[in-house]
């Protein structure tokens, strides 16, 4: 099967402007997104890792009040920190975050490093929350791909095929990646995040009220089936 081709120079910038000019009516005011601070836009993406908002959102305030620095965390009991992580569950992740921030104060000085591959050597660091990391902390421009993102871009721009095939994953990077804008990435990276997970849902998702409809190809070949 040949691969998808990547959007046009139009459909890019159509694609963006309505994007940003829905989130600036409907995106979600959320804490994490009133910082820049790279521990906490780490915080809030591990665990917001198959967790849902409104269980996160109580969790990052206690969290941040008990270890509100790199440094706070790794002087912290490992005991201690898993015990504060529950109930989030997935309880590799607190380990995996007091991990990190032991070595970015043995290595990097207490901070946390900006560059991709440094990032990536962390474990619990995929590809999706080192760019998180860099668009929302350090303003970089720096494509993302989660569950949400893929759906959205796979429905607008694709269509066809299977969404969670390896080579679909590969070719779904390369469209967030090329639409993209050079400004304002960190708005458009969240509002992707925010179109994935209130409007272009996994089930009964709202096209009546999407940014995209008048152009996105799943809506255009359910219209023709009706």
């Amino acid at each position: 099967m040949r691969e998808p081709p990547l959007p046009s120079p139009a459909e890019r910038r159509r694609f963006r402007t309505n994007l940003l000019s829905w989130y600036r009516r409907n995106g979600r005011d959320l804490p994490w997104r009133n910082t820049t601070d790279p521990y906490h836009v780490l915080v809030s993406e591990m665990m917001l890792q198959q967790t849902q908002v409104d269980r996160v959102l109580p969790k990052y305030h206690e969290w941040l009040g008990k270890y509100p620095s790199l440094a706070a965390l790794a002087s912290a009991d490992e005991a201690d920190v898993s015990a504060t992580w529950r109930p989030l569950g997935y309880n590799i992740r607190p380990k995996r975050l007091h991990s990190i921030a032991r070595e970015s104060v043995a290595t990097y000085g207490g901070m946390l490093p900006s560059d991709e591959q440094t990032l990536l050597s962390f474990k619990g660091i995929g590809a999706y929350t080192a760019g998180a990391i860099r668009s929302f902390a350090f303003g970089q421009r720096a494509p993302i791909l989660d569950t949400n993102v893929a759906r959205v871009l796979f429905r607008v721009f694709i269509a066809k095929g299977d969404p969670k095939a390896h080579a679909m994953k590969r070719q779904l990077w390369r469209h967030s990646a090329a639409v993209l804008p050079f400004r304002h990435v960190y708005d458009f990276n969240q509002a992707l995040m925010d179109l994935g997970a209130t409007v272009c849902v996994a089930r009964g998702q709202k096209c009546g009220v999407c940014p995209m409809r008048r152009f996105c190809r799943s809506s255009q070949t359910r219209r023709k089936e009706a």
